[in-house]
């Protein structure tokens, strides 16, 4: 909204309103996760503390490995989220088999937390049309072809897809 300007510059040719620019910034997922993590603790909501509390000390650790110089990529970030998901589906699944509700729930709502960070996932019909492409452009019409598609579609869908989906999605297609 502009905002009038009372001083006498108006005569020497300088407007006088000044329009206000929006700064926009770009936050970080770190950023984004501290945010969070203060409102989840302003509302007491103990589920999503724990599970942001997670993910900020896997942000940290990856950011002191070495060679990561203090500093990680939107990809590597991604990448990470990425991690927990599968590790979480992975300890829901044994939990669940072992009959361990409790725990089973935790991972659950820890698993929900997590994937609001991540970019949206393909469905199935998005991934096979991206992978039909692919096939495509490379020519791959038999399972020899297998390894030159997917280290493409692997390439081209990390971040928005799960591997074990883009693996299952050439063999169907290659098949």
């Amino acid at each position: 909204m502009p905002v009038p300007l009372n001083i006498p510059f108006a005569r020497y040719g300088v407007p006088k309103l000044i329009i206000n620019h929006c700064k926009i910034t770009i936050m970080s997922l770190e950023q984004k996760i501290m945010t969070e993590l203060k409102t989840a603790m302003l509302a007491k909501d103990e589920k999503t503390v724990r599970s942001l509390r997670a993910i900020k000390a896997a942000i940290i650790n990856a950011k002191t490995s070495e060679g990561a110089g203090g500093q990680i990529q939107e990809a590597d970030e991604n990448k990470l989220l990425q991690k927990m998901v599968k590790q979480r589906k992975d300890s829901l699944e044994i939990f669940l088999q072992q009959n361990r509700e409790d725990l089973a729930q935790k991972e659950q709502e820890e698993l929900v937390v997590i994937e609001k960070f991540l970019p949206k996932q393909l469905n199935l019909e998005q991934l096979n049309q991206t992978i039909k492409k692919i096939m495509e452009e490379t020519g791959a019409t038999s399972q020899a072809d297998f390894g030159k598609v997917m280290g493409i579609a692997a390439k081209q869908l990390a971040g928005l897809a799960d591997g074990k989906d883009i693996s299952n999605a050439v063999k169907q297609l290659l098949a």
